[in-house]
């Protein structure tokens, strides 16, 4: 046997029997790499998730409002520099991440090049966005490295409160006015499709699957995902008196779940390679972000450096 041979035994034993592979652990480096990629997608899309919300500190309803918002858009930038870190013990440059987003050369979840147009968009994408992400990232706690596995019990914590404070907006709208309620059907009807986008094309479409779910780089396939996140929303939707946003949705006795209609991945894919609505803003912003803050990186490193000479 040789010995990259029996590494690759050791390392598959190590997975098979539920344990956690380390950052000093012999690794193939095809599961390097399926992990930077799926760690620095995920770290991208948490940081490209401010934006679509950013817009509407300043026109949140109430102080209350303001103040929980604020709160989840710092969670959201916090999540992205816990999942850059969970890639750097992999060997990912945590420059070239951040300059390959700012570049457009990235890859991140197309929810967030979408338009929040008004209030009940902001319920909407904490809702149905940010759950469709807990029942995706809720699975992937269970995945074979460590430090991402570790990094998602706490983002999944704090995810749980995005959506519930989404939930909330969306409840308080469908029991308002008319305009109110017409605002949040309007919201659920467009967030809906690109929501169910968030697990990617069924594992069937993809080469990397089969390895991916062998090596627990991910937990479960992505139709188990997307029927538990339906199964969960529509009687939520129903609950509040409104209408599902797919006329083709109904109860299959026979799955004890709900049947929901196609989804075009054709167009999902055009969204992977072009960019969705608002792709192109949504980077200048970055980007400006980017460079607006530099002095306060450098102020940080500096006073880094002073510490580590006192020390």
């Amino acid at each position: 046997m040789s010995v990259d041979h029996a590494e690759l035994v050791h390392f598959e034993g190590t997975i098979n029997q539920g344990l956690s592979i380390e950052p000093d652990d012999w690794m193939p480096g095809r599961y390097r790499q399926s992990l930077v990629r799926m760690i620095s997608q995920h770290a991208h899309s948490e940081i490209m998730g401010m934006y679509p919300e950013a817009n509407w500190i300043s026109q949140a309803p109430s102080l209350r409002r303001k103040i929980a918002l604020l709160a989840k858009i710092q969670d959201e930038a916090a999540h992205g520099l816990y999942l850059y870190s969970a890639a750097e013990t992999l060997g990912a440059q945590r420059s070239k991440n951040e300059s390959e987003l700012r570049n457009g050369r990235a890859k991140y979840s197309n929810l967030m090049d979408n338009a929040a147009t008004s209030w009940a968009d902001v319920g909407a994408i904490a809702w149905l966005g940010d759950g469709a992400g807990i029942v995706n990232q809720v699975s992937l706690q269970d995945n074979s490295y460590g430090p991402y596995a570790r990094a998602l019990q706490r983002i999944c914590q704090e995810e749980s409160f995005h959506q519930r404070q989404g939930y909330e907006i969306i409840a308080v709208l469908a029991k308002g006015s008319a305009a109110q309620k017409e605002m949040a059907q309007s919201a659920i009807d467009r967030w809906w499709i690109p929501s169910l986008m968030m697990f990617g094309p069924p594992d069937s479409l993809s080469s990397h699957s089969e390895q991916s779910l062998r090596w627990r780089i991910k937990c479960e396939p992505n139709e188990v995902l997307r029927q538990r996140f339906v199964d969960d929303l529509v009687p939520q939707i129903v609950d509040l008196g409104l209408n599902l946003p797919d006329e083709t949705i109904k109860w299959n006795d026979t799955r004890q779940s709900y049947d929901y209609g196609e989804i075009d991945w054709q167009h999902f894919k055009d969204l992977v390679s072009k960019g969705g609505f608002q792709r192109a803003e949504r980077l200048e912003a970055r980007t400006n972000a980017w460079y607006e803050g530099a002095w306060v990186r450098e102020a940080a490193l500096a006073r880094n450096n002073q510490l580590r000479k006192a020390s």
